[in-house]
């Protein structure tokens, strides 16, 4: 395996730390978007209860606003309850766009990882290629499978490029469903609760 990294050059370098970077986000995603960490089960029904037994006070409310993605949307929501429907859902609103962007951390550098990675083997290719043809313009053509051997060796970047991109692009697409799942559950939470507090629906408010 050593001999075929180190006859793939030094564009192997940079497509060994896209790998390294690639796998270190992949496994932070998975720890970080575990879906009890990130909608309890049980917390709304505890915020239910907390509320109709008027115990939400400023303390409880900044732990709810600690304790999970969906905690700090309820969270935001608690906080304004007080001015009506339309208010509670425009804080609750604001609080989910900035939820939804730290739940999409890492997501763009993984993006980046699944289109550069073939262009970086492709570049490493390309520098094989003109070797090859610059040693061939200085000591002839020579033995043809010598030069096929060439060849196959350049292409080892372009392999190890794809070798890449395309787990890291079946990741990238995977843990974006994934968040736009978490999205639409934690908008479903976050009416039932407006409906708790201010079930008096209106036109204007809807």
């Amino acid at each position: 395996m050593f001999e075929i990294i180190k006859s793939g050059g030094w564009m192997m370098f940079p497509i060994i730390l896209s790998s390294i970077i690639a796998m270190a986000i992949v496994g932070e995603r998975f720890w970080s978007l575990q879906r009890k960490k990130i909608l309890p089960p049980e917390l709304l029904p505890q915020v239910r209860k907390l509320y109709i037994e008027n115990k939400m006070d400023e303390p409880t409310l900044r732990r709810l606003k600690i304790s999970s993605p969906l905690g700090h949307i309820l969270a935001a929501g608690l906080a304004n309850s007080s001015h009506g429907r339309r208010v509670m859902k425009d804080c609750m609103e604001e609080a989910g766009r900035k939820v939804a962007h730290d739940l999409e951390r890492f997501l763009n550098a993984l993006g980046t990882i699944a289109a550069v990675g073939p262009l970086l083997g492709l570049l490493g290719t390309v520098f094989g290629m003109i070797e090859i043809f610059s040693s061939m313009m200085k000591h002839g053509a020579g033995d043809p499978s010598s030069l096929a051997g060439g060849i196959s060796v350049a292409l080892i970047t372009t392999a190890a490029g794809l070798t890449v991109a395309i787990p890291s692009l079946i990741f990238h697409r995977y843990f974006e469903r994934l968040v736009d799942e978490f999205v639409v559950s934690m908008e479903e939470e976050a009416l039932k609760l407006i409906d708790v507090l201010h079930g008096d629906r209106d036109d204007e408010t809807t």
